[in-house]
């Protein structure tokens, strides 16, 4: 079904005009004084509120409009609207009334808005009220959420975008943490050395305050102008201490919560079959980058692990007969099958996974599989079932049958073309869970940090006992397996006779001993740490426990059918209205002043399927013709809805909703290519006489951010290394040669500082460059594209590209990225700067200062020369003059120079140049 001609156009129109309505509203319209977003943290339990004050500066009535984003993993609790010293709340009820709203505004010919959740972990909210001239409103969100331990960390997420100028803006987020904090950092995807100063953390051993509070003049874009900087997440990262190896216990107003994550364990053998899908649709770059991530965690593997591959189209295929142990040999042959997979064909799921299953029970048959170790098979797939069983409730049935509870499947989507349910039904039967693999350019990490979440098994069979009669209400306390990274969490209700001691015991297995972890606690003495009325909010600890077991009850209803599902969404839809959450069974309806739009309507969405995926329904009544002038508050605009909401025709066009199609900083797609490859029913998105190459290029225009003016890289050297910081002589190495292995550029023991890079020749560039520190455990690893930054071993790793800007700061270690130059610093470190240049000459460039750092151990490429280097600098009076220089027995010639200087901005047209001693550095 193609879009109609006369829909497009409106749609553009719309978009652009939502794009440049803020900066005119802060002199006529809507202007926002005040924006607040206040975080507590207590015992991983976040509890976020945002405040939004504006007022009509206009001499009509406008409509100002608040849009927030916030986690998916979070329960809206709260909403208000003041006007003119009325409070409108938001109601919550079950969802059904909601429908019925929605349903009916469509039978009656009225506009019905949806809003689509933005990125991979967040969701929108709005709402939109008529405010008179001169009149003030003010708004308030509240939600919650635990946040989850995933590869040694916790993260908390705040998106920021006011979209125009704030006269107060702040940032608090309190975190208390009995246990003790062991790690913090905060990184923010907008913050340039002009915001810097703004941000401020404050610490000390169980407790954290993180500020954010920019002027006016830090939030400018640019001297004079009204746009803001502030466009992109703000995030937190800690993780706690950890005494006890039986876990931690927290008790508040008679609920309590018990944290298990025990350290020191050995990793468990794991039995693994990757079952990947190389159908048609996986062809280009989803293809490309299975490979790529597939080669990484094929490298990965222990010795100790044993493995298999089967690849599948219409027909499956298996790599080896059988589960061959890990060795070098064995993972080298694998990686190179990995590398020439190919993608074509149909979709045979049924056969692949029970061919892996196959495997996995021919290993036990035979006794190959060692005694204690984990069974998995891992799928990744980007469409449904199209060859041999294409039902997928069978499907289901088949594979739970094969898999009888001995092994556990992990599912994994990429894209939006997978049946998610299915997915999630499909690993859920079966002791795994279910990812959603995002098409970007960092999907092959998705897969690589999915992989370091179940890749290292420590505990299986993990169950939680307390003493008889103590507790009452709790959450799972029985848990297959704990892998390392994440954490283990039940909580409950103390029976009224526990009053002094709360005893205990974890029981566990692993593939050597069974473990018996107790613990003791005393309620009085728990009860006490969190009289703070300033870290915690009231009830919180009950409100944790309701959180937790109404997502396992969700959880539990998606593998669930019959009266049992009926009887777990009836338990979780009763604790949602109890707590006032906003939870996919229940729905919040926002009233408003007498006389304005009709209540609207807001539910949560769930990881659905295909272009439905998680939407908010938004009820408004909103007349559809005409243009709604509006003031966004924390907002993200797209346009393009490849398939229209109940009641629309595919294609429509709708302010504020978007398929998979969005803005600066949030996953777009090639609109000409991968719209019709994915989009249902062979959908022509653009009618003949609209020119959809004409319009692609149009719409590059506003998405891709503008790189910076080229370099004329000619004589830019490799790398620039300052010799003294209180001397200008500065040396310029190029490299020479063809190696046929990565070079260790320097090493520092004592700094804890390893910098390797791979050069290829026959380009006369660096293809990639990675920075390694011992303390924090940070590897950060560059190529002309883009930027990955991995904490610790296998633990989560994130991807940025060059021309966006990058603040992080973690104990020891801080990185900022700026108009393409990245810079890793410390106070104690030496100063790194990398830089990706273009045409003519593209590659990476690196250079060194405060060199004052390095200690006498410094080997390396480039390290060598800050060792005894004996010469004479004032020997080079002119350009053509060259000297020797003597490091350890070897000799070097240099020669002065002028050469490219790129350790500043990039942004220069006219690049500086830099005199210093320049030397070729054959490999």
């Amino acid at each position: 079904m193609g879009v109609p001609a006369h829909i497009l156009p409106f749609s553009i129109l719309t978009f652009l005009l939502a794009s440049f309505v803020s900066v005119a509203a802060q002199k006529n319209g809507i202007d926002i004084y005040s924006l607040t977003l206040d975080s507590k943290v207590t015992s991983r339990f976040a509890h976020t509120t945002i405040t939004s004050r504006v007022v009509n500066n206009a001499q009509e009535a406008q409509e100002a409009v608040f849009q927030v984003e916030l986690p998916k993993s979070a329960f809206i609790t709260n909403f208000s609207m003041i006007i003119d010293g009325v409070t409108y709340p938001g109601e919550i009820k079950k969802k059904a009334a909601a429908e019925e709203k929605y349903s009916s505004a469509v039978a009656r010919g009225q506009s019905a808005g949806i809003i689509r959740a933005t990125g991979r972990n967040l969701e929108q909210f709005q709402v939109s009220v008529n405010v008179a001239p001169t009149a003030k409103v003010t708004f308030e969100l509240v939600y919650e959420e635990l946040l989850k331990r995933q590869l040694g960390k916790y993260e908390l997420i705040l998106k920021v975008r006011p979209q125009q100028l704030v006269r107060h803006l702040q940032i608090d987020v309190h975190i208390f943490e009995p246990q003790g904090i062991s790690s913090l950092e905060t990184e923010s995807s907008f913050m340039t050395k002009n915001l810097a100063d703004a941000l401020t953390t404050t610490q000390n051993e169980t407790k954290a305050h993180i500020v954010f509070k920019p002027s006016l003049a830090q939030q400018q874009k640019e001297p004079g102008k009204l746009d803001t900087i502030l466009d992109g997440n703000f995030i937190v990262r800690y993780d706690v201490n950890r005494a006890t190896a039986a876990g931690d216990i927290q008790i508040e107003n008679g609920y309590f919560v018990h944290h298990f994550a025990p350290a020191e364990l050995s990793t468990l053998p794991k039995n693994v079959v990757f079952v990947i899908d190389k159908s048609g649709s996986m062809s280009g770059r989803k293809i490309k980058q299975t490979r790529e991530a597939l080669v990484k965690i094929l490298g990965d593997l222990k010795p100790e692990d044993q493995f298999n591959l089967v690849i599948f189209d219409g027909r499956v295929i298996q790599w080896k007969p059988m589960l061959l142990q890990s060795s070098p040999e064995n993972v080298e042959e694998a990686k190179k099958f990995a590398s020439h997979i190919s993608a074509k064909g149909a979709t045979n799921i049924n056969e692949a996974i029970l061919l892996a299953v196959k495997m996995l029970d021919d290993g036990n048959r035979k006794e190959q599989l060692p005694s204690g170790s984990v069974s998995m098979v891992i799928l990744l797939t980007d469409g449904d079932p199209t060859e041999g069983e294409k039902n997928p409730q069978k499907i289901q049935e088949n594979v739970k049958a094969a898999v009888g509870g001995r092994y556990y499947l992990y599912c994994l989507g990429f894209g939006f073309d997978v049946s998610y349910a299915f997915l999630e039904k499909l690993a859920l039967e079966n002791g795994g869970v279910a990812r959603r693999i995002y098409e970007d350019s960092d999907a092959d990490l998705q897969l690589q940090d999915f992989y370091q979440e179940v890749a290292n098994p420590l505990l299986t069979m993990v169950k939680f006992q307390y003493r008889e009669n103590s507790v009452e209400m709790l959450t799972q306390d029985s848990f297959n397996v704990f892998f390392k990274g994440s954490e283990l969490v039940v909580a409950g209700k103390l029976q009224p006779q526990v009053q002094d001691l709360l005893s205990a015991q974890v029981e566990a297995q692993s593939h050597t001993q069974n473990f018996t972890f107790q613990t003791e606690v005393n309620v009085a003495d728990k009860e006490k740490v969190f009289q703070s009325p300033k870290y915690i909010f009231h009830n919180f600890m009950e409100r944790l426990w309701a959180y937790l077991t109404i997502q396992q009850l969700l959880e539990k209803a998606v593998s669930a059918s019959g009266d049992e599902q009926k009887s777990l969404e009836a338990q979780a839809l009763d604790l949602s209205l109890k707590f006032s959450f906003v939870t996919p069974l229940t729905s919040m309806v926002v009233t408003k002043p007498e006389g304005q739009y009709e209540a609207q309507v807001v539910s949560k969405p769930v990881e659905a399927d295909k272009y439905h995926s998680s939407a908010f329904y938004l009820l408004s009544t909103f007349p559809t013709s005409g243009f709604r002038q509006s003031s966004p508050i924390l907002k993200s605009q797209g346009f393009l809805a490849p398939r229209g909401p109940p009641g629309f025709p595919d294609g429509v066009g709708l302010p504020g909703f978007s398929g998979r199609f969005f803005l600066k900083g949030v996953p777009t797609f090639d609109m000409q290519t991968d719209y019709e490859d994915h989009a249902p029913g062979g959908l022509d998105p653009f009618p003949p006489s609209h020119g959809p190459t004409k319009f692609s290029r149009q719409m590059e225009s506003h998405e891709v951010p503008v790189p910076s003016p080229t370099l004329s890289v000619d004589k830019a050297p490799h790398f620039i290394l300052l010799r003294n910081n209180h001397s200008e002589e500065t040396m310029c190495v190029n490299i020479k040669g063809s190696p046929q292995t990565p070079q260790n550029l320097f090493s520092d023991p004592v700094q804890g500082i390893e910098v390797t890079g791979k050069y290829e020749g026959s380009t006369d560039q660096f293809v990639w460059l990675q920075v390694s520190y011992r303390n924090p455990e940070v590897k950060v690893r560059v190529t002309k594209d883009s930027i990955v930054v991995t904490r610790g071993s296998g633990g989560k790793s994130s991807s940025y590209q060059w021309q966006g800007t990058l603040y992080l700061v973690m104990p020891g270690l801080k990185l900022t990225l700026e108009n393409g130059l990245l810079l890793l610093s410390a106070s104690d470190k030496v100063t790194i700067g990398l830089v990706s240049l273009g045409n003519p000459t593209p590659g990476l460039r690196l250079f060194l200062n405060d060199p004052g750092h390095f200690s006498s151990q410094a080997s390396g490429v480039l390290g060598q020369f800050y060792q005894d280097l004996q010469w004479d600098p004032e020997g080079l009076s002119t350009a053509e003059d060259t000297l020797e220089l003597s490091v350890k027995g070897k000799t070097f010639t240099v020669t002065r120079k002028s050469m490219v200087d790129f350790q500043e901005s990039k942004s220069t047209i006219v690049p500086p140049k830099l005199s210093c001693l320049y030397l070729e550095q054959p490999l």
